[in-house]
């Protein structure tokens, strides 16, 4: 049984504090450059089949899908999924879009076939089995396929705390008497997911650290009077050490190696 959060009551309350926030713009400025680049880095222009996991009302997806892509978005909450129809709806791009209402973990290729390009973020820090879910995903891909993974950094998180001097959450191996209800249960260690996903066959291609900056800001109010500021900085800085490795998030895009039946 796999231990998942779902978000379901929770869908207008993330719109509103986390992408309609500049650490949601910075999220999305970050996603969005790193797959650019993705995007024109492959041999042709073809419509990608994309699978975004977990992807809540599809804030990326939905750009991809206006460039013609075909999304399959899956989710837990049927809340986030009915946000996401009307969205879809309104810009025009329905056809574009199948939803799947289910954990991400019940999806088989037998039953939904295999993607060019999987999205998988800010997902895997509220899932306990996380080797798994990684495991599902990969199997998900097509081989030369690409994952696009954004995960909660354990050690943003943990630096964080020492520098706002939050000793005794550090003390308690930063778990919470009481869980926020926007605090992911399950943190990720940077190592730890790479490890995994090389275990799993994949190559990482690009790595970039979100909100390496802002999070650690004093000056409160440069985060909203100077965010155009704030963002262009983020985005000078994700993919540079040691800046990427605070980021209380961490992109990784990964590419999936076929395997020869020599190496089977």
């Amino acid at each position: 049984m796999q231990s998942n959060t779902n978000f379901d009551s929770k869908a207008q309350v993330f719109a509103r504090n986390i992408y309609g926030t500049t650490k949601g713009r910075i999220r999305l400025a970050v996603l969005q450059r790193d797959i650019d680049e993705l995007l024109a880095s492959l041999p042709d222009d073809r419509p990608l089949r994309i699978l975004d996991a977990g992807g809540g009302f599809g804030p990326l997806s939905q750009p991809l899908a206006a460039l013609g892509h075909q999304v399959v978005l899956c989710d837990l909450s049927g809340e986030m999924l009915a946000l996401a129809r009307e969205q879809v709806e309104e810009k025009g791009i329905l056809s574009q879009f199948e939803f799947i209402h289910a954990p991400i973990q019940s999806l088989t290729v037998e039953d939904v076939g295999q993607f060019d390009l999987v999205l998988c973020h800010a997902v895997l820090e509220w899932v306990e089995d996380q080797a798994t879910l990684l495991g599902c995903l990969q199997a998900l891909l097509h081989d030369g396929g690409h994952l696009s993974l954004m995960f909660y950094n354990r050690d943003g998180l943990l630096y964080h705390s020492l520098v706002m001097g939050h000793f005794d959450y550090v003390y308690a191996d930063l778990v919470k008497k009481r869980r926020q209800k926007l605090t992911p249960g399950w943190p990720c260690r940077p190592p730890q997911v790479y490890d995994w996903l090389q275990a799993l066959g994949f190559v990482i291609t690009t790595r970039s650290g979100v909100r390496v900056i802002h999070d650690y800001m004093v000056e409160k109010r440069i985060k909203v009077e100077q965010a155009d500021e704030v963002i262009a900085m983020e985005l000078a800085h994700a993919k540079q050490e040691p800046f990427m490795h605070l980021g209380r998030y961490i992109h990784v895009l990964a590419k999936k190696i076929a395997k020869h039946p020599a190496n089977e």
